[in-house]
């Protein structure tokens, strides 16, 4: 039921109370009272669900079921309010139903929140309140208080509160009980002795004062450190530090490590993001780690440093052009001195031996065929400490055109000039391969160790139709090379080597070019399999052979006329005789170097496809296809020019699916046979078919798969037709009994529903029991001819294999716990890779996490169990073992 607002009610009170001054010849004023009355600033609306009672001599009002009131900017609402007109309050508290729950508690809102309570007395006038068990949600986390006053300032001053992340307010996991407080809606939340609860056991943790920030927005701050306790590095404070909310745009945020040892650790980082326009993140770290005791042998001091670096363009910022960063750079024992690193089993920083980086800008110009980047990369290996940088990589295209198609062509027939394409790319690089140690970046080290140049490619090609079923591509490719300086080379006889003896700065033109024709087709076969086999489910096997021919044609740019080429001689004491060395000036050069002797090529290429036409299982007329062999692929190469060895190996290369799960071979035959000469093994211009009756001998082998499988995949799949039993019968909820407790209709799926649903329900109508899990394992193996193992009465070389398995997978024994692991094996170094397994616990607000490396050289555990808010990230209990300390592992 709903009533007027309130100007009548104050009217309908005076004339039925007959209380208007006889003496006052003006009419009753119905919005202002006398001191102690209400007094109206705005119209003020209320109404119930149930009943309104008025109470004229007391000046009250009563209301029942979902009662609420709004006046201005507040709202209040309960199962029963009482407004008193005389003092200006109003008076709301909830009820208790058959099953003695509480409901219709009031719920008040004005524009510092919205707050649940018990029971409440608030005054319009002086906008104060004294509140029975408030609850209100502050951040992240909620406070609950038994008694509370609101002030006109709309802050709340509480005693005995509780502060907790726990969504259960009546009786949370965990909570600090705040003996006196002050909740600023909004900003903060202010304590004084405050000590923590867990499961309702007082633990010795006292806090004597707080200042608990719960503004919407992030805000600066000081970040509290961890305490940690190692054998080697003793005791130490990790991870604090000072976060600066520096704008909307970007922040920024140092934490620091330090330990009694003097080990110390610094980290930096930063994130900026402008909507529409670009955002990214960047972090440095730098650790020092001491390790021992000075003047003891196992002393050990270790500076290590590493930045991660990653930026993104928006979309929509600039269609011509884009700008991006991914930089993961690091000294090569970081991951290895880095401690985080080793208790993440999707984090295998720390068996990485490769890391890449890479910064790109990219432009295109509108309408017209240009395009140019430029990039900075940067590679390194943690096993060897190698680096590989590129500074810069720039490249300029102009993708294909046919510069002499008519423009206004009608109903003409092309020619053959109009056939022709043209594109042009130029590179341009700075790039060195040096150890980390020596890898210097002054003057002289960019002329000796850094190597630069630029290459220009032109490639002019056309297509042309050849008995309707070929294409006959004819090319012309044109590449030439610039590069600063050439380098000659002599003999010396003290180290008895050849060694660079002068470096000749200056302009170097350097170009090739070449000649080239190639035809390809298709041929398809198709053959009935044996029925007495297969029978009458398989229709049909198809064969699909792709033959490509490829001829080409290059000039010998050793020729002296060209300048690219120089020989000398020297007197080897070995061999005892005088021997001619040919070396190219620009050996070992970015771009290379124009390859000598003539060279009258035919490639030959052959790929093959295998499918299968097999009956559908859905239906009886239809058929689907099934590939049995994705691709088979043989290619090899034959110079015509060349003095000897004129076949190239035959390289195959192979994709298949078994039991859904990718299969990839290769392997590389060669078809000439070995011998040796003064104590050198050589290919020699014999075939091995005439040495040792073989057809090829095998120098290479390789073959990977992954399998990857969990619960769903042995899940039993629903009706293929999707329909239902006619004759089955289905509860209708609308059908079921009432609760005699109650006169809500009872529903008993309503279990399986909710948040705090602890089961999920099957077909059948019960509880569903289930263990998701999942596993993956990644097979590699590569044979290989053995360069340091040959065997003179086979004339070939012992093989070597390399072979390793890789298995990870995930396991949920339940809904909360769950079981993660990453492993390996290495058959050919017989030993375990690096193992992690983890485990973690949702306890609701809390969480547990134990992870575990149980072998090899970073054997140790970390245990933590801590609270999920960020806003009480520093409550929480460690427990770890380092790979360095001494003492027990357990």
């Amino acid at each position: 039921m709903s009533l007027s607002h309130l100007y009548a009610f104050v009217n309908a009170q005076e004339n039925n109370l007959q209380r208007v001054d006889q003496q006052q010849p003006e009419a009753a004023d119905t919005t202002k009272k006398e001191s102690g009355s209400f007094i109206i600033d705005a119209e003020v609306q209320y109404s119930a669900k149930d009943s309104i009672r008025l109470d004229n001599e007391n000046q009250k009002t009563y209301m029942y079921g979902d009662a609420q009131v709004s006046y201005q900017d507040v709202l209040l609402k309960a199962h029963t309010i009482v407004l008193d007109m005389d003092s200006s309050t109003a008076l709301a508290y909830g009820t208790v139903d058959s099953l003695g729950n509480e409901i219709g508690l009031p719920v008040f809102t004005d524009p510092s929140g919205e707050y649940t309570m018990r029971r409440m007395k608030y005054n319009f006038k002086t906008e104060k309140a004294i509140i029975e068990h408030i609850v209100t949600e502050q951040g992240e986390g909620f406070v609950v208080g038994n008694k509370a006053k609101k002030i006109e300032d709309n802050s709340y001053c509480m005693k005995d509160a509780k502060y907790t992340t726990c969504d259960h307010h009546d009786h949370p996991h965990f909570y600090l009980n705040l003996t006196k407080a002050k909740v600023i809606p909004g900003k903060k939340t202010v304590t004084g002795p405050a000590y923590l609860v867990v499961e309702d056991v007082k633990l010795p943790i006292l806090v004597p004062f707080a200042i608990i920030p719960t503004t919407s927005s992030y805000s600066s701050g000081f970040l509290f450190p961890s305490y940690r306790d190692e054998q080697v590095r003793g005791f130490g404070l990790t991870d604090g530090g000072y976060y600066w909310a520096a704008s909307d745009y970007f922040d920024f945020m140092v934490k620091g490590d330090i330990f009694t040892n003097g080990s110390w650790a610094i980290r930096t980082g930063t994130n900026y993001k402008v909507r529409y326009k670009y955002g990214g993140r960047f972090n440095f770290q730098y650790i020092t780690n001491i390790f021992s005791e000075k003047d003891l042998p196992d002393y050990s001091k270790t500076k290590d440093m590493a930045i991660n670096w990653t930026h993104r363009q928006d979309a929509k910022a600039n269609p011509y052009q884009t700008f991006s960063a991914s930089v993961n750079f690091s000294t090569s024992s970081f991951d290895q001195n880095n401690i985080n690193n080793l208790y993440n089993p999707a984090n295998n920083n720390i068996s990485t031996n490769t890391k890449r980086s890479s910064i790109s800008y990219s432009k295109r110009w509108a309408g017209k065929p240009y395009n140019f980047s430029a990039n900075l990369l940067h590679s390194q290996n943690s096993r060897d400490t190698t680096i590989d940088l590129t500074i810069p990589d720039l490249t300029f295209t102009v993708n294909r055109f046919y510069p002499f198609k008519k423009k206004d062509k009608v109903g003409t027939k092309e020619n053959m000039l109009e056939k022709i394409s043209l594109s042009y790319t130029g590179n341009l690089k700075n790039y060195v391969h040096a150890k980390e140690s020596e890898l210097g970046l002054d003057g002289e080290s960019l002329a000796n160790q850094w190597q630069n140049g630029v290459r220009h490619s032109i490639p002019v090609a056309m297509n042309l139709k050849f008995l309707k079923h070929f294409t006959v591509t004819p090319s012309f490719n044109y590449t030439e090379r610039w590069y600063l300086k050439k380098i000659e080379q002599g003999y010396d006889e003290e180290s008895q080597s050849i060694v660079n003896t002068d470096t000749i700065n200056g302009f170097n033109r350097v170009y090739d070019y070449s000649l080239s024709a190639g035809t390809s087709t298709k041929i398809y076969t198709f053959f009935k399999p044996w029925r007495k086999l297969f029978g009458d489910k398989v229709d049909a096997i198809r064969h699909v052979a792709t033959p490509s021919v490829s001829m080409s044609y290059r000039p010998d740019f050793g020729d002296s006329r060209y300048g690219y080429y120089d020989w000398f001689e020297y007197y080897d004491e070995e061999r005892d005789e005088i021997v001619r060395h040919d070396y190219s000036y620009y050996e070992g050069s970015l771009y290379g170097t124009p390859g000598r002797g003539k060279s009258g090529s035919m490639s030959v290429s052959l790929g093959n496809t295998l499918e299968m036409k097999v009956k559908s299982d859905k239906d009886t007329t239809g058929f689907k296809k099934l590939k049995i062999l994705e691709s088979l692929n043989f290619s090899t190469s034959y110079n015509f020019l060349a003095d000897s060895l004129k076949w190239q190996p035959v390289n195959m290369t192979g994709r298949t699916k078994l039991f859904g799960t990718n299969v990839n071979f290769g392997a590389q035959f060669d078809p000439y046979a070995l011998d040796t000469l003064n104590g050198q093994v050589i290919r020699v211009n014999e075939s091995v078919f005439s040495q040792q009756k073989k057809l090829f001998r095998m120098t290479s082998a390789n073959l990977s798969f992954g399998l990857n499988f969990g619960s769903d995949t042995f899940k039993k799949k629903d009706r293929q037709d999707g329909t239902t039993d006619p004759n089955a019968t289905q509860d209708d909820p609308n059908d079921l009994p009432p609760d005699p407790l109650n006169d809500q209709e009872f529903d008993p799926r309503a279990a399986f529903q909710g948040a705090n649903a602890s089961f999920v329900e099957g077909d059948d109508g019960y509880a569903k029991f289930e263990i998701p899990w999942n596993i993956s394992i990644n097979y590699s193996f590569r044979l290989t001819e053995d360069r340091q193992k040959f065997d003179p009465k086979k004339m070939a070389y012992d093989y070597k294999i390399t072979s390793d398995i890789n298995l990870n997978g995930n396991l949920s024994l339940t809904p909360k716990w769950r079981i993660n692991f990453a492993s390996g094996y290495s058959f050919d170094l017989k030993e375990i890779a690096h193992t992690n397994i983890g485990i973690s616990r949702d306890l609701h607000c809390w969480s547990m996490n134990f992870n575990l490396v149980p072998v090899g050289r970073y054997k140790s555990y970390f245990f933590t169990i801590r609270v999920n808010s960020s806003m009480l990230q520093d409550l929480k209990y460690e427990k770890r073992n380092h790979p360095r300390d001494n003492d027990s592992f357990y």
